[in-house]
């Protein structure tokens, strides 16, 4: 498997290309972001190993970057200690993984074998139907460029459609996903929710992009309607 280390501190850097050599990878070591992001774009790598503090675009960048483009090659990002809020960032990001400085090799070796399993699968960290767009992590949404004002209800309905988008998501499914164990209600409260949705991202833009179908639920169109 090929692996991308993104790392500007040399001896750190050189010592992670040779214990991953020795654990069988073929390995290609890039300085800074900028050359990281170039080398992520032209080699079609297994996973990419990145640092977050970087000269030229910091890892948060070249993440972000990498996902807006549909890049799904997997990110295990390397944070400085107690970095708390350096992995909630990377993971918004769109990063698989973190591990913490310092850190074990082994560790590292089962973090990247364990992306490896999972493989380059679309998870982007915006997610989008034309130009509707929300961000989980935020729960910014809006449509054309127009923020729109979501309960959180109904961000987490949209969200669940987005994940879906072209396909028929049944209103089992969206109680399963939106309402919580406790929740004891029928059905009917979905219909109610995605016509207070319809109300705020289809009508206002003369878009019919929420469909029903009688019988099996509701699709998103994949191209926002």
């Amino acid at each position: 498997m090929r692996v991308l280390v993104v790392e500007d501190e040399p001896r750190l850097a050189e010592g992670l290309r040779a214990g991953l050599v020795a654990d069988g990878f073929a390995v290609d070591v890039a300085h800074t972001g900028t050359d990281g992001l170039w080398l992520a774009r032209e080699v079609p790598f297994d996973a990419i190993v990145l640092d977050l503090m970087l000269p030229g675009q910091n890892g948060y960048q070249v993440c972000r970057t990498l996902r807006d483009e549909e890049n799904w090659t997997p990110v295990l990002v390397l944070t400085a200690k107690d970095g708390e809020w350096d992995e909630v960032e990377a993971l918004d990001t769109g990063a698989d993984d973190y591990l913490t400085k310092p850190f074990s090799h082994a560790v590292l070796v089962a973090r990247l074998r364990a992306l490896l399993r999972r493989g380059a699968r679309e998870r982007p960290a915006i997610l989008s139907a034309g130009d509707l767009r929300l961000d989980p992590a935020s729960g910014r949404v809006t449509r054309g460029g127009t923020e729109l004002t979501l309960t959180r209800r109904e961000a987490a309905l949209l969200e669940v459609l987005l994940r879906r988008r072209g396909e028929v998501v049944s209103k089992r499914e969206i109680l399963d996903h939106v309402w919580d164990f406790e929740f004891d209600g029928g059905t009917n409260v979905v219909e109610v929710h995605i016509g207070r949705l319809r109300d705020k991202v289809d009508r206002p833009f003369g878009r019919q992009a929420i469909e029903t179908h009688r019988g099996f639920g509701y699709r998103l169109a994949a191209d926002g309607g």
